[in-house]
């Protein structure tokens, strides 16, 4: 059976919990086009542009 040779210390201890704490909400920006909030560096999903461009065409607005 396996036993720590040294106690292990409270900072050592604490150490191992703090790997998931420094979790962030992730920055959103605002859309120039329709002023939707969105992830940075990523296309808008209400209007489908992505610096400046129109990437997607949503199937739905183009029929009216």
């Amino acid at each position: 059976m396996a036993v720590p040779k040294r106690k292990t210390s409270k900072a050592r201890k604490h150490r191992r919990g703090t790997a998931n704490v420094n979790i962030s909400v992730p920055n959103l920006s605002e859309c120039p086009q329709c002023h939707e909030l969105t992830a940075s560096h990523t296309v808008c999903a209400e209007c489908g542009y992505y610096d400046g461009n129109l990437i997607v065409t949503d199937k739905k607005k183009v029929k009216k």
